[in-house]
């Protein structure tokens, strides 16, 4: 069998180009792929951000969304 060699562009360019479906199809594939790293990394936010909350006299998890939010703003925006 032969083997194609495309660059990237011309990779995405060939999934615009697929139905919707089969673009889903991809997309779900490589979410997957992928899925392992981003829940290890959504867990060591999670935590650090605890942390810090807990570091400033903050509970973290009994702040709402909203509050969440604005600290974490506050935390990147800080000098």
């Amino acid at each position: 069998m032969a083997t194609l060699i495309l660059s990237n562009e011309q990779v995405i360019e060939l999934v615009k180009q697929l139905p919707v479906g089969q673009q889903v199809e991809v997309f779900r594939f490589l979410l997957l792929q992928q899925w392992g790293k981003w829940e290890s990394l959504s867990c060591y936010g999670a935590e650090k951000a605890r942390l810090v909350a807990q570091g400033r006299g903050l509970d973290w998890n009994a702040m709402t969304e909203e509050e969440r939010e604005v600290f974490i703003d506050d935390v990147v925006h800080e000098d």
